[in-house]
């Protein structure tokens, strides 16, 4: 029997994880999580997994606790994939060997990712230079007064720059790794992982990374029920009136709730569902593009591709040659 495309698809290689003294241990623990754990479901080409140390003498994470890594920079040459899980300060300063370490292994063809205030070592390696980047919201004006030649994206979950990926804080690691997975062995993988960690299976890089204010319960409630009927009829029109009067709200206090809520005006949110449910029928189903882009609102296939160009660099046929769960070798 022919083994599911998920696991046969890449060659997952050495996911390498620097840490350093005054490890910041979530960020670093999502790391592990995602890819240090065995996993001999997903079969032989999963990811292997290293820690390189930063630097030499006794390593320390917040908190106290003691690390030992497997072995010294030198690592990174083998690695795959590299991944900077924070940084003990934003004003710390990043060792010159680090800095040269991903220097050469990002120029022979590994991918470099940071999580949080990781970003602050690749930007200082030169890698975030011309590029779209993001951290924690909290830094990011730091990051792009002292990096003008990057362009950083303040209010995202996490930026996909090819060979280089950034994420915003903590959580929105786990998000980026998740990504990853997806980039590498598709979605049904990554949607297994997630299930795992207890997390949704997919959002968006461009999601907000933290609602503005609290919302009410009453809100919430209230919006629910257009939410899961916005849902039901995706191929119907849903203009803003219409998401109102569902919602029992004039149009100005609906979009006033709905971004409170939702971190993003009812437009986007709306074509992000719509693209969302766009991949599961390429994934999972035989449809042609016409009927998808039916069935999903967008009405014609060319809109269907000028969404997936826009919004995930790809077109949908190429996107479910990758990624269709019928695919296998």
């Amino acid at each position: 029997m022919s083994k599911n495309k998920t696991q046969t698809r890449a060659n997952g290689g050495l996911v390498a994880v620097v840490v350093y003294d005054g490890l910041s241990l979530f960020e670093y623990g999502c790391a592990v999580e995602v890819f240090g754990l065995p996993r001999p479901e997903m079969g032989d080409e999963w990811y292997r997994f290293a820690t390189c140390s930063a630097e030499p003498g006794t390593l320390r994470g917040v908190g106290g606790i003691q690390v030992q890594a497997d072995g010294g920079l030198d690592l990174l040459s083998k690695a795959k994939t590299i991944i900077v899980p924070g940084w003990r300060s934003i004003d710390a300063v990043v060792p010159p060997e680090l800095c040269r370490a991903l220097q050469k292994a990002n120029k022979r063809g590994a991918r470099v990712m940071s999580i949080c205030t990781g970003a602050f070592v690749l930007a200082a390696a030169g890698l975030l230079d011309g590029k779209r980047a993001t951290t924690h919201w909290r830094h990011a004006t730091a990051l792009a007064e002292r990096y003008p030649e990057i362009r950083v994206e303040a209010d995202v979950l996490y930026v996909d720059a090819g060979d280089v990926l950034t994420s915003a804080g903590s959580a929105a690691g786990i998000d980026l790794c998740l990504h990853l997975i997806r980039r590498d062995f598709g979605p049904r993988a990554a949607n297994q992982v997630a299930r795992r960690l207890v997390m949704p299976p997919h959002r968006e890089g461009g999601q907000a990374q933290y609602i503005a204010e609290p919302v009410s319960k009453r809100s919430s409630a209230s919006l629910a029920p257009l939410l899961d009927a916005v849902r039901a009829t995706l191929g119907e029109d849903w203009p803003i009136v219409r998401m109102a009067k569902q919602a029992a709200m004039s149009a100005r206090t609906f979009q006033r709730h709905f971004v409170n809520m939702m971190a993003m005006p009812p437009g986007e949110w709306l074509l992000i569902e719509r693209i969302s449910r766009a991949r599961v029928l390429l994934e999972e189903t035989g449809l042609s593009m016409d009927d998808i882009a039916v069935q999903v609102g967008f009405g014609a296939a060319a809109t269907l591709r000028n969404h997936f160009r826009t919004r995930l660099g790809t077109s949908p046929g190429y996107y479910r040659r990758r990624f269709s769960a019928s695919d296998e070798h």
